[in-house]
């Protein structure tokens, strides 16, 4: 009778043991299916989106290099415009992609909102570290103008296409190695540095936001709020903010009546991007 038993329970056991285990190794079976079709699926979005990157890995999205941007914008994390880089032609494909909004974007080139260096009176001698940075921790930099650049290139330094230089203590953006990536606009401690559009015809190379006789006694560049151009542009694509012109570059024609009339000469005309040509490429 007892052994009857035993041997009615280990049956009953091996059943029960046999449908667990037969219910997990199903469930194991579909895991591993659901996962690999999934991962497929994410493998192949993100390769054909990293074709489609600029691949300059110039860190001015905010990732590590464009296989980190690539992931997050596979999962939803980030935004295409937050890549200045890719072509319109390539985010369009990358936007078909992944299924979202391309939007309309212009190429920009970055651009040094200041003309002081050399016309810029000095409020001390620096002597230190030759960075901006470490300058600008000591009463905002050696110029008296606070919005003034310190011209030691911490741009330059940053810029991973060698597209900045220096000259007469003030940082210049080549437009035609610029590629947008932001990485000066980021490195820049007193925030100088703009994006405008490719086709700007012109910028305004001062960032003082001081009234015109403070602006006098701290720079022979430096604008000082007269309000000419903003009354002799023909297309009313000027506005005074807070003591800086603002140029709506959607009304400018690029007539440069407002580098005619500015008297201290702070609305520069831009270099234009060289038009790329068949030898060029």
């Amino acid at each position: 009778m007892v052994c009857e038993i035993t041997v009615k329970t280990l049956q009953t056991i091996g059943i029960v043991i046999g449908i667990f285990s037969a219910v997990a190794l199903v469930l194991t079976i579909l895991i591993l299916v659901v996962s690999k079709i999934c991962k497929i699926d994410t493998d192949e979005k993100l390769e054909k989106v990293l074709e489609k990157l600029a691949g300059a890995n110039c860190g001015g999205c905010g990732c590590s290099g464009c296989a980190g941007f690539a992931e997050k914008l596979c999962k939803g994390q980030c935004s295409l415009s937050d890549c200045h880089v890719t072509s319109a032609e390539n985010k369009r494909e990358i936007a078909g992609i992944l299924g979202i909004e391309a939007g309309d974007e212009e190429p920009t080139v970055a651009c040094v909102m200041c003309s002081g260096g050399k016309n810029a009176v000095d409020l001390y001698k620096y002597s230190g570290i030759n960075t901006c940075v470490y300058e600008a921790q000591l009463f905002k930099g050696a110029k008296l103008c606070d919005d003034g650049c310190l011209g030691f290139g911490t741009c330059l330094a940053s810029c991973p296409e060698h597209a900045i230089s220096i000259h007469d203590n003030v940082s210049y953006v080549d437009p035609d190695a610029c590629i947008s990536c932001g990485n000066c606009i980021l490195a820049c401690p007193k925030h100088l540095i703009e994006r405008v559009p490719v086709t700007a015809p012109v910028y305004v190379a001062c960032s003082s936001h001081c009234k015109g006789k403070d602006v006098i006694n701290m720079c022979k560049s430096g604008c000082i709020s007269c309000g000419l151009c903003v009354k002799n542009c023909p297309e009313n694509a000027i506005t005074m903010t807070d003591n800086i012109p603002r140029i709506d570059y959607s009304k400018c024609t690029g007539c440069f009546t407002c580098v005619s009339k500015c008297p201290r000469k702070v609305i520069k005309i831009r270099a234009e991007r060289r038009k790329k040509t068949e030898n060029d490429e």
